[in-house]
C-alpha cells in the first residue's frame, strides 16, 4: 500500500473519531429532548420541525459541496432513530 493512501486512510480513522464523538453528542441531547417531552403534552413526532432540520441539513450540506440527497438520507436515519429514542422514554414513562 502507498504511503499516500496510508496517510489518507489515517485522515479517514482520525475523522471517524471526530465523526461519532459528535453523534454521540447529538444523542445525548436528543434523549434529554424525550425527558422534557415525556413530562410535557409535545408530541415526540413533529414533522415540521423534522422537515426544517433536513432541509437546513441539506443546505448547509451543498455549501460544503456535498449531494442534497446523501444529507437527507443521513438526517433520515438520524431524525427517525431520535424519535426511536424519544419513543422508549416517553413510553418508559407513562
Amino acid at each position: 500500500m502507498s504511503k499516500e493512501l496510508e496517510e489518507l486512510r489515517k485522515q479517514i480513522d482520525a475523522l471517524d473519531i471526530e465523526l461519532i464523538d459528535v453523534l454521540a453528542r447529538r444523542i445525548d441531547v436528543v434523549k434529554k429532548v424525550g425527558e422534557l417531552k415525556a413530562g410535557t403534552d409535545i408530541s415526540v413526532v413533529q414533522p415540521a420541525r423534522a422537515q426544517a432540520v433536513k432541509n437546513r441539513a441539506a443546505e448547509m450540506g451543498a455549501e460544503k459541496g456535498l449531494e442534497e440527497a446523501f444529507v437527507r438520507k443521513l438526517y433520515d436515519l438520524m431524525i427517525d432513530h431520535a424519535h426511536e429514542l424519544e419513543h422508549d422514554i416517553t413510553d418508559a414513562r407513562s
